[in-house]
């Protein structure tokens, strides 16, 4: 008896020093984070600003960062991305924006939040696309000022895409029932456990054109192109960098390198030969409870399961290159 109550007081004292540690941390997180500014660098003064859009692009806000690393890592969280448009737009030091996408696009939702921010920007904003900036990761780009790529740069996809996962004769093998009761023909139109009827496809067919007409306008703005010159290009086909340049899509070649040249050139930023500019990025803001729960929380499996097969992107409605 006497050597369990020892193991109790070992097992409780460690529980404690764990959270007393992870309490320090977060403590330190919050406070580096309320009282830094959000700001990336010690320079002060003129500066160019890198808004990131790297993973799939999903509704919301991206939460805290752990303090034991790890965390949501592949996405783009679309309130977080306009909070740091907000801030850059804001910030008198900022001169010039630089929209880095790396990113096969996503929710049509999230897409559509971040274009109408880019669209109230009045400094000058550049997207510079890395290794992938397709569909909705596209669809956000269009509405800069300029949009650079890598020759390799894979982009373009434009265009929408609904999957609705059907498992109903899986279901029917195993013995698994799904019993449906509805208040109209359409209302479980997606159900997996019954078969896309003819009346289903035609219902979404109208949405997925609706929403196909929207990206193709926001392009031919965006370009200066005619809504008939988008859609002899805008068959869903994914393009190189070198390739979407030829077909008037991207307006320069070039790495991020390049791209911050250019934004300072915009900007108005006078430099010395080789002095290169400030560059600002924005951190998440964090509040101290929100650090201290991302310390303590660990996802459940389904919950990993459901961000490696994008199933968070808010609804079936896509911008998304689903050629990973």
């Amino acid at each position: 008896m006497k050597k369990r109550k020892t193991w109790y007081w070992i097992i409780g004292l460690s529980l404690v020093t764990l959270l007393v540690c992870g309490g320090f941390v977060a403590v330190g997180l919050w406070v580096a984070n309320k009282f830094g500014g959000g700001q990336m660098g010690l320079a002060f003064g003129e500066g160019i600003a890198i808004i990131r859009v790297e993973g799939v692009i999903v509704p919301g806000e991206a939460p805290p960062p752990s303090p034991f690393g790890g965390g949501v890592t592949g996405t783009a969280f679309s309130q977080t991305i306009i909070e740091h448009l907000k801030n850059a737009n804001d910030d008198e030091d900022v001169k010039a924006i630089i929209l880095y996408v790396d990113s096969p696009g996503g929710s049509v939702f999230a897409s559509d939040e971040i274009y109408l921010k880019i669209k109230e920007i009045d400094k000058p904003i550049i997207a510079a696309m890395g290794s992938l900036a397709a569909s909705g990761g596209y669809y956000v780009s269009a509405p800069t000022d300029e949009i650079w790529a890598g020759p390799s740069t894979l982009t373009c996809s434009i265009g929408v895409i609904s999957q609705f996962i059907n498992v109903e004769e899986f279901a029917e093998e195993y013995g698994v029932t799904a019993i449906t009761i509805k208040s109209g023909k359409f209302k479980d139109t997606g159900n997996p456990f019954r078969n896309f009827t003819e009346e289903d496809r035609e219902l979404w067919q109208i949405i997925i054109d609706e929403i196909y007409a929207d990206f193709v306008n926001i392009v031919a703005e965006g370009r200066g192109m005619t809504e008939k010159e988008v859609r002899e290009i805008a068959d869903g086909r994914i393009c190189s960098g070198r390739q979407a340049q030829e077909m008037g899509l991207v307006d320069k070649l070039g790495y991020l390198p390049d791209v911050i040249k250019r934004a300072a050139e915009l900007g108005g930023i006078e430099l010395e030969e080789n002095e290169e500019p400030r560059i600002i990025e924005y951190s998440h803001q964090a509040g101290f409870a929100d650090v201290l729960g991302a310390a303590l929380y660990r996802p459940s499996p389904i919950e990993e399961l459901r961000q490696i097969l994008h199933f968070d992107a808010g609804s079936p409605l896509m911008y998304l290159y689903t050629g990973l």
